[in-house]
């Protein structure tokens, strides 16, 4: 027979006057589902050639429950661990502000199986260290336990050029694994709130009617009634008691015995001592107390050692009791208890991890026959609270930032750098003394610059380079994190501070004396110049043309990075940086001749790639325009009409014929601020020097002084000595 769906008649209202048959909707289900089997075979056998490395013997993978996406690796019906991308449970912000994508599996003992890199975008990776040593420093992981503390130079060998990225992935792969196997309960869960602690000093005497008032003490109080109701509707409802229903079935007490105001006070302080004795670590005691019709114990512990009347609870785990855990209380030491028929205590054994600061219930199982065979049950619970007097509560712990690590372990390196800073600082605030006393300032300069290129620059790699401006601009216009700039304290450090003396001196403070490469091409200069090595200058007017090549190279890289960052970073390497600082010479060649190519230049031009092709000078020096003071002095109306000694001596040419300093070429060597102060070689000292000179020569007579009277308007006969004076123009 033909449903209606398979053949539809002809109507008048329809266009058409015959109508092909549809397939059925069996056929249409039947046909979307074999489609679905085959996509998810598909993608599952992808999925399997992936983790084949971690798990060869796999045969097939299933989800799991948990907050955590991961999946059951099977062999068979054999559960053999788990696998999961970090990207869905640990993503840690790299060095380029994105997380490293890891495919990590995990066995059944907790111990990695497999690390595999699935994408990133570390600029150091791109171009610069091959991706085998990444993906080799991946495969050390295998098999660390999860719960293992892994630390780069320790455990793990490091990448040189490459430390940040190696601790963010470290980072990820264990913190990602050790979330999955603690929500999986192959490791206790470290994030987990630890358990309350009895406070052992607290105890107040009591009687009975004091504990159960404040809570120590809780009760469960059934009637006959109570408990006919709970099996109205089962087959049980026939067989209902025929005691009166306001009689009590069951009258039942319970406490926590571990703290000493419910401990002592019921069974006494010798009773107590001797309970707290013989419970071992982790495990707990429980009192519970009834009288009436009903028995919580029963009988048939005696015959199975097991007490089937009731079971304690807390959270999701049962905990049931046999006839080892438990003890008879043969007199309570308290006054004004009930006569009661059962004292008993049950022990809580160390596996149940029972928490004393959580709420826990007793179940009480009442049981009814409802035939030879047949049973029927009910249970009712008696809820207990700890009061808060009686426990200390800890606050869960929380996961550490990695950035917090990471400062810790470079503690060494961040106070190096910190009192290298300082002394910078003190130059900078201090440089009008210092040029006047050149002996002291030149050393000086030469020992920083020593100290930036070995320091921050080989030891530290803290170069600052033009990617962290584009990688900076770019989270600012999608998901601003500060935790992917502070994971390397050395460079957040830097930036911050020439974050500073940008608008306190301009860009010069980071060219002139915190660039490891700017160091290296100062040094090689000055070697040059006692070599006597001939110098090379542009002619002013090319050469303040030439500036402008820098922040075509700025925006050429800015542009490529709106539409692919790591493609800009590949670009990027117009910056010899890398090869020279971060790699420290060990790279292929033509990166190596590069970077050794503009370091012989500078030999005959000083600093000729600062000058003209860094980008990174060019992104310092457009918010430098915003400075708030000009701390280099000039002589109005003498320099460069008609002296030119300053602009003739300035190595980097930042200074015009007409005697103007451009901040935003100044690498501030503070050679101007010396001449400045020198009166041998600035004309204008010269001239005040010879004037004073000269007056103290008018008014000394035959190689002697002027003696004046000291007091010539009282007619003293004391005489003073008159001393020449300096007078400004």
């Amino acid at each position: 027979m033909t449903s209606s769906q398979d053949e539809l008649p002809a109507s008048k209202d329809c266009p058409m006057s015959k109508r092909r048959s549809l397939p059925s909707s069996h056929t249409l289900s039947w046909l979307l589902g074999l489609l679905l089997l085959l996509g998810s075979l598909s993608a599952q056998a992808i999925e399997l050639e992936q983790i084949r490395a971690g798990f060869p013997e796999a045969t097939r993978l299933s989800e799991v429950e948990g907050e955590h996406p991961a999946r059951a690796v099977h062999a068979g019906d054999a559960l053999l661990g788990y696998v999961f991308e970090t990207d869905d449970i640990a993503p840690i912000p790299a060095y380029s502000g994105k997380p490293i994508n890891m495919l990590v599996g995990i066995d059944l003992e907790g111990r990695l199986t497999q690390a595999t890199i699935l994408g990133h975008e570390e600029p150091i990776m791109l171009v610069g260290i091959p991706e085998q040593r990444l993906i080799d420093y991946a495969d050390a992981h295998i098999p660390h336990h999860v719960s293992e503390r892994l630390r780069v130079g320790e455990n793990l060998d490091a990448i040189s050029g490459a430390t940040v990225t190696v601790i963010v992935l470290t980072e990820t792969i264990m913190r990602s694994a050790r979330r999955v196997a603690a929500e999986q309960g192959l490791i206790d869960d470290p994030l987990a709130t630890p358990p309350a602690r009895v406070r052992q000093e607290v105890f107040e005497p009591a009687d009975w009617e004091t504990l159960v008032g404040d809570g120590t003490i809780r009760r469960l109080h059934l009637t006959h009634g109570q408990v006919n109701e709970a099996f109205a509707g089962t087959p049980a409802e026939a067989y209902a008691s025929s005691a009166a229903p306001e009689s009590a079935f069951i009258d039942l007490y319970l406490t926590y015995l571990n703290a000493p105001s419910a401990g002592r006070n019921l069974l006494g302080d010798v009773v107590y001592d001797q309970l707290m004795e013989r419970l071992d670590e982790g495990e707990h005691a429980i009192g519970v107390m009834a009288r009436g019709d009903y028995s919580f114990k029963g009988s048939g512990y005696v015959r199975g050692g097991i007490f089937d009347r009731i079971e304690a609870g807390q959270g999701n785990t049962a905990i049931t009791f046999h006839d080892s855990d438990h003890r008879r209380i043969v007199r309570l030491g308290i006054e004004g208890a009930p006569a009661l028929t059962e004292r008993d205590i049950f022990i809580i054994r160390e596996e149940a991890q029972f928490d004393p600061g959580e709420p826990w219930e007793l179940g009480l199982l009442v049981r009814r026959a409802t035939g030879a065979l047949d049973t029927e049950f009910v249970r009712f619970n008696a809820h207990y609270s700890i009061p808060e007097a009686y426990v200390e509560r800890f606050e869960p712990p929380v996961e550490e930032a990695l950035w917090v690590q990471v400062w810790r372990d470079r503690t060494f390196q961040i106070v190096i750098l910190g009192l290298g800073l300082t002394v910078l600082t003190a130059i900078m605030l201090f440089q009008d003394v210092l040029a006047r006393h050149p002996r002291i300032l030149e050393p000086l300069r030469i020992g920083f610059l020593v100290y930036t290129v070995t320091f921050i620059g080989w030891y530290s790699l803290a170069q600052l380079s033009v990617v962290n401006i584009l990688t900076f601009v770019h989270s600012l216009m999608g998901n601003f994190s500060w935790e992917s700039f502070l994971i390397d304290p050395m460079m957040f450090i830097l930036w911050s501070f020439v974050a500073v003396t940008l608008l306190l001196w301009g860009r010069g403070v980071f060219c002139g004396w915190l660039c490891p490469f700017g160091a290296m091409q100062d040094l090689i200069n000055k070697a040059a110049r006692r070599l006597r090595v001939p110098q090379f200058e542009v002619p002013f007017a090319l050469h303040e043309r030439l500036w402008a090549i820098k922040y075509i190279v700025l925006l050429g890289l800015f542009a490529v990075s709106l539409h692919s960052l790591g493609q800009a970073e590949r670009y990027a390497e117009v910056e010899p940086f890398k090869t020279a600082v971060t790699m420290r010479f060990q790279r292929e060649w033509a990166f190596l001749l590069y970077a050794l190519g503009l370091l012989a230049v500078s030999a005959f031009t000083h600093k000729a790639y600062c000058r003209y092709l860094c980008p990174l000078g060019a992104g310092l020096a457009i918010p430098a325009r915003l400075r708030l003071f000009d701390w280099l002095k000039r002589h109005r109306g003498s320099c460069g009409t008609p002296c030119q000694i300053c602009a003739n001596e300035c190595e980097v040419a930042a200074i015009h014929p007409d005697g103007r300093i451009n901040a935003n070429e100044c690498h501030y060597c503070l050679d101007c601020q010396v001449t400045y102060h020198d009166d041998r070689r600035c004309p204008p000292m010269v001239k005040r020097r010879k004037r004073f000179e000269k007056a103290t020569r008018a008014s000394s007579k035959a190689g002697g002084v002027d003696i004046f009277p000291a007091d010539a308007a009282q007619g003293s006969g004391a005489k003073l000595q008159r001393i020449p004076t300096l007078q400004e123009e």
